[in-house]
């Protein structure tokens, strides 16, 4: 049985809330780290953490791992608009899934962190540089991993529920048998046959 309507709101409400919360922790941890960056990292002056990975303060114009870099700040704040939209439409569909309000909140929280770098210096500030990859920072990180974290919530196979179970072959097996046709009526000639020879 579903439950009520009043409770399916509740659950939805619920889900809004908890992706609003883990949006606003990814954005305040972004924030941080990239201050901390700022603060501690002199530019054009990298820092090895080990064997291909460096610190390395850099502004980005375009959107995550570089891409897009100089297409301008209308473009991409359109595009990030359109993108966020869809995706809130889309949870809006499925917020009754469990867990789905934790990789959406990461994907909106990495959004709003790069947006307030570019709002704030008209870029967005990276310094994770990999040597085989474009340097990026927290929200890149956190964007991706809720992106991949939606495809695997929200498109992966429902639990059967436990009532279901067991409604299968062993229902059929444990169903009583129905009686034969003609099961528990006198055989002809038998009791009939019997009275003609006493008399």
């Amino acid at each position: 049985m579903g439950g009520s309507p009043e409770a399916g709101s509740v659950s939805r409400l619920r889900a809004f809330a908890l992706a609003a919360l883990v949006l606003a922790v990814v954005a305040a941890l972004d924030q941080a780290t990239k201050a901390l960056a700022l603060a501690s990292l002199a530019p054009g002056q990298p820092e090895s953490v080990f064997f291909g990975l460096d610190l390395s303060v850099s502004r980005n114009t375009g959107i995550a791992f570089g891409a897009l870099a100089g297409a301008g700040d209308a473009v991409i704040v359109a595009l990030v608009a359109i993108a966020v939209g869809v995706l809130l439409v889309f949870f809006a569909a499925r917020a009754d899934r469990p867990l789905l309000w934790l990789p959406i909140g990461m994907v909106l929280g990495g959004a709003a962190g790069n947006l307030i770098d570019r709002g704030r210096i008209g870029a967005v500030v990276d310094f994770i540089d990999p040597s085989f990859w474009p340097a990026f920072n927290l929200a890149d990180m956190s964007i991706v991993l809720g992106v991949l974290g939606v495809l695997y919530v929200a498109e992966g196979r429902k639990e059967e529920p436990e009532a279901t179970r067991g409604t299968g072959e062993e229902g059929a097996s444990a169903a009583p048998s129905s009686p034969r046709p003609g099961a528990g009526r006198p055989r002809a000639g038998g009791e009939s046959a019997h009275c003609h020879d006493s008399s």
